[in-house]
């Protein structure tokens, strides 16, 4: 119905169903204080089409992760003229995609083709809990893969002989190294750049509008880094790595260090029920082998240190 200036008038149910918002929700945003009062006509309760902008508003900002309070706050400096665009805006820049990579679409056939043609159930609900992949709703033989750099690098080392179970395990202990940089790197920007945005009220226009730019030149720092120290790491231990070898006048030989060992019954048993009876052998040949590195690359970092290469290299 119109009301007497023209514009569209909703009853609660109403305004719920535009909105999606529940009446019991409408009515607690109004308890709260996020959503003005209807008008009173009558016997019944009266909402405008500023009550729906207003609704909307708080489903976006609910969407991207702004508590009940933060948006009263929002909302007061709205009504006191500041304005939601800046922050909206310093928001989506926020919210905006970190890398230039597009998401791809890959059928359970072609997925299975590139892992060795065999149907791995287990390993497809590994990479789905991880994010590698993520399924299509409606469509059970299809996936999205957020990252197609990363399901390369998972075909190339499973081609080279690691273990789906391997590739799993390592992935997990690098993204929680990842994203402990990631943390890092925030709470470094935050202090030094981005804390002077970060007030007891929120920003004006001006100030939110400085801040997205800040956002738009600093986003590609943080992987700019990390591929250099990555280089530059992997440089090192590697060079190290095979200059040790070479020295001693052979490359290490997988055969030598294949041994047949004993497993606890209790302790396969886990394993078995962690990664499936299919996968515990290797589950914890690659454990053992990861072991195996870290050990050796943490004598060869003494052994380096103890005779003086580090302070050698430039």
């Amino acid at each position: 119905m119109n009301d007497e200036s023209g514009g569209v008038a909703y009853r609660i149910e109403d305004l719920a169903h535009r909105s999606g918002a529940t009446v019991r929700t409408i009515r607690a945003y109004q308890d709260r204080g996020l959503l003005p009062r209807p008008e009173r006509r009558g016997r019944a309760n009266v909402y405008a089409d500023a009550h729906l902008a207003r609704l909307r508003q708080i489903a976006e900002l609910l969407d991207r992760g702004y508590t009940l309070a933060s948006i009263k706050e929002l909302l007061e400096a709205w009504d006191a003229g500041r304005g939601l665009g800046g922050i909206l805006g310093l928001v989506a820049e926020v919210d905006g995609p970190w890398t230039d990579e597009e998401a791809a679409r890959i059928s359970r056939a072609e997925l299975e083709e590139r892992f060795g043609g065999r149907p791995d159930a287990v390993a497809v609900a590994v990479a789905v809990q991880l994010g590698v992949l993520e399924p299509v709703p409606g469509d059970a033989d299809a996936f999205l893969v957020p990252s197609p750099q990363e399901l390369s690098a998972a075909v190339e080392l499973y081609a080279a002989g690691v273990p789906l179970s391997a590739i799993a395990c390592h992935l997990r202990e690098l993204r929680g190294q990842v994203e402990h940089i990631a943390s890092r790197f925030l709470e470094f920007t935050t202090e030094h750049v981005f804390a002077r945005y970060l007030g007891e009220h929120p920003p004006s226009d001006a100030e939110a509008a400085e801040a997205a730019s800040l956002v738009r030149r600093l986003r590609p720092l943080a992987q700019q880094t990390v591929d250099a120290e990555l280089a530059r790491a992997m440089r090192l231990f590697a060079t190290r790595h095979l200059s040790r070898h070479l020295a001693a006048g052979q490359l290490p030989e997988k055969s030598e260090s294949v041994r047949a060992v004993e497993v606890a019954a209790g302790t396969m048993r886990a394993v078995e029920r962690l990664v499936g009876a299919d996968n515990a052998a290797a589950f914890v040949t690659a454990a053992t082998e990861r072991e195996l590195q870290a050990r050796v690359l943490d004598h060869l970092t003494a052994n380096g240190v103890h005779h003086g290469i580090v302070d050698e290299m430039p």
